[in-house]
């Protein structure tokens, strides 16, 4: 069978979004699924990472990209005012009137492109990977013009994102606009894949017309492959990715501030807000903590492995935390460190650290609670026992990302 794999994020694009379509990509093939992927020539975002290898037995398609450049706004319009706040608001004026987000105007280009490709190369599936909501619209458009059975992935809820805003006339009005994605995708598409069984749960609450099924994200042993963990005369505390909207290190700051210990370096890999890196130098932490800006993927695994911990930060977000089972959780686990889960303790990411016995997990806003665990790692470190047990075989075979792909390549025959 063939298929046709359509997502915003891919190579040359950098950081965490680009990996799930891009295994789904490198593994399909061996599993005799004509794969052919159709993405931006350039996305505009604010990672690239031109390291990351394309996959060697799958068809890389480009449709030229059209709209705004990625941005992290929130952090333009720290600490302005007046005349510069108001010019810089102004600037933001066109994409807040793109909706459902700024990247549908890609859709001029890519639905035309994609139809072609389902055309010419016989495609039986198109299957579209979100974020962003938008290109959906990409899929329903195959569907609509070639027969061609639709699979939409979701790997992120596409009503009730954590991070995202409705204080806003155009916030409300986008969430309106994704809404009707919603509601385009249950009704058209012949089969959803979830990323977390709350995403799956959300979708089967808009009474789908076909198969809802989790697929979540999983586990890349093979990338960390001779990386290897060398004890360090500093406790190296390591957090990789971005800052975005209710995601907050200033609780875990607070810890370390208040634990006293002198001989820890927490490495933030990544965007580090402005707010935040005042609160920081506010704590007298600027010794204690280094800001490493975004690196190649390679870089991140391997700072990863040269840890003695990992940290793991997920907010509660009025309740909608508790559901987030992203791909970091996985690449962490990967990399075979120990995590200090600072996530929802009754939500989807902490059940996976405490049944897999890979780390231990405090409450997002539980100051006391991060210190103590923080100091109890440092001094299983100190005594030599903080070394990190190997997961378990039949762990390792049910994470595998080989065996989240062999899932999603089920569906697809099942379809065709």
């Amino acid at each position: 069978m063939k298929l046709l794999l359509v997502t915003l994020y891919f190579p040359p694009a950098g950081g965490g979004g680009v990996q799930r379509p891009l295994k789904f990509a490198s593994h399909l093939p061996a599993l005799g699924i004509e794969t052919h992927v159709l993405a931006p020539d350039d996305p505009k975002w604010l990672h690239e990472d031109a390291d990351l290898p394309l996959p060697t037995q799958a068809w890389v398609h480009r449709a030229r990209y059209v709209g705004p450049r990625g941005r992290r706004l929130a952090d333009e319009l720290h600490g302005r005012s007046g005349v510069d706040l108001a010019v810089r608001r102004a600037s933001t004026v066109g994409r807040r009137l793109l909706v459902p987000d700024e990247n549908v105007t890609w859709n001029a280009t890519a639905i035309p492109k994609a139809i072609s490709i389902a055309r010419s190369e016989g495609i039986d599936v198109v299957l579209t990977t979100s974020p962003p909501g938008s290109v959906h619209l990409v899929g329903a458009a195959v569907q609509k013009a070639t027969g061609a059975k639709w699979v939409a992935d979701l790997r992120d809820s596409l009503l009730a994102h954590p991070h995202r805003r409705s204080d806003t006339l155009a916030a409300r009005v986008k969430e309106q606009a994704m809404r009707g994605v919603a509601s385009l995708v249950a009704h058209r598409a012949d089969a959803i894949v979830a990323a977390a069984d709350a995403i799956a749960e959300e979708t089967r609450s808009l009474n789908p017309r076909g198969r809802v099924v989790t697929i979540e994200n999983g586990c890349d042993f093979d990338d960390f492959a001779g990386l290897e963990y060398k004890r360090s005369d500093v406790f190296r505390l390591t957090h990789t990715g971005s800052f975005f909207g209710k995601r907050d290190p200033k609780p875990f700051l607070r810890a370390l501030a208040d634990s006293g210990l002198e001989d820890v370096s927490v490495r933030f890999v990544g965007d580090f807000r402005p707010g935040d890196r005042e609160f920081m130098t506010e704590l007298g932490l600027a010794d204690r903590v280094a800001l490493i800006d975004h690196v190649p993927r390679r870089r991140s695994l391997e700072l990863q492995r040269e840890s003695e911990a990992l940290l793991l930060l997920i907010p509660e977000a009025g309740g909608r935390g508790r559901g987030v089972l992203s791909g970091k959780v996985f690449e962490y686990i990967a990399a075979e460190r120990p995590i200090l889960a600072i996530v929802p303790p009754d939500g989807a990411a902490a059940r996976l650290i405490r049944d897999t016995g890979v780390g231990v997990v405090v409450a997002p806003e539980d100051v006391d609670g991060i210190r103590e665990a923080l100091v109890d790692l440092h001094t299983r470190w100190r005594d030599g026992g903080l070394d990190s047990a190997p997961l378990a075989p039949e762990w390792r075979e049910q994470l595998s990302r080989g065996r989240r792909v062999e899932q999603l390549a089920d569906l697809l025959r099942s379809l065709a």
